[in-house]
């Protein structure tokens, strides 16, 4: 690992190139001449060559000096601006984050408040990636993005959250499927596809778990979509039924372009979580993004 010179030695060449003096540059560093001489040799010694020509009558800078002496200023301003940056003089630092989310909820309700969560943390450079829940997860443990935002379980010891707004749920269909295919009984399911995101966590799990509810549909087929984005599409062209966020589809309920199955179950809910690794220490950071998130409502 290569040396590196100390602050107060650069500044005791610095105020020697400066002055041409080394007397006088002593005094400007409360040293002694002797003790300025030493410090400029052990910076000679250290950059394995002179920095000044000296003789009975003057102090000149030499080829080594003179390429020295700009970099050794930077870096005596460098370290004045870590201490003004301790004292919180020179205010936030740059900040650069990737914020991990869903498409439509990315499309929806993280884009239009892009502007607000930067503007909550100054000098705050916002990134969003865009990806299924449990590929969100995979990248924020291991650092591909800084944190996300998603009803996904944070069962990993390795991940930390922040609670944001809760998340309902509809089981609904295309009223024009349930004409030609009426579901109000258990034994209808028989007739109709179940659209889904994954077997791993299924959103079906919501009607399953509620008062009501249960594991008693037992649907024709099972079709597994990924994305919730896209299971809102094939409802409303009818290719089956789902399980959906409240807040995606109430427009679609309020327009008459979907209907609710078994109205009479109160499915179950989550919440919305900004999700980042527990070992990150801006943590501070996170919790004042999510204030910002709080304020504005799900669409």
């Amino acid at each position: 690992m290569m040396a590196l010179p100390d602050v107060d030695t650069l500044q005791c060449f610095v105020e020697a190139a400066r002055l041409l003096n080394f007397r006088a540059a002593a005094r400007a560093v409360a040293l002694t001449p002797a003790a300025l001489g030493a410090r400029i040799k052990q910076l000679e010694d250290l950059v394995g060559q002179p920095l000044f020509h000296r003789t009975t009558r003057k102090v000149v800078l030499t080829n080594a000096g003179l390429a020295l002496l700009p970099y050794a200023r930077r870096m005596l301003d460098a370290a004045a601006a870590c201490v003004r940056a301790g004292r919180g003089e020179v205010g936030p630092p740059p900040m650069e984050l990737t914020l991990g989310t869903r498409h439509e909820l990315g499309l929806s309700w993280v884009l239009p408040m892009r502007p607000a969560l930067m503007a909550a943390q100054p000098g705050l450079s916002l990134n969003v990636y865009f990806g299924s829940g449990s590929d969100l997860l995979i990248r924020v443990r291991t650092l591909e993005v800084d944190c996300a935002v998603g009803s996904m379980r944070v069962a990993d010891p390795r991940l930390d959250h922040v609670r944001l707004h809760r998340e309902d749920y509809a089981f609904v269909a295309s009223p024009r499927l349930l004409k030609d295919r009426p579901l109000k009984k258990d034994e209808d399911a028989r007739t109709h596809t179940l659209l889904d995101v994954g077997p791993e966590l299924p959103l079906l799990a919501y009607w399953r778990d509620a008062p009501g509810g249960g594991d008693r549909l037992q649907f024709a087929r099972v079709v597994y979509m990924g994305t919730i984005a896209a299971l809102r599409a094939l409802v409303l062209e009818g290719e089956g039924v789902a399980v959906l966020p409240h807040y995606l589809v109430a427009p679609d309920l309020a327009a008459g372009r979907l209907a609710r199955v078994f109205p009479k179950v109160a499915l179950g809910h989550d919440h919305f979580r900004l999700i980042f690794r527990r070992d990150d220490p801006r943590r501070a950071t996170y919790e004042a993004l999510a204030a910002v998130m709080l304020r504005f409502p799900l669409r």
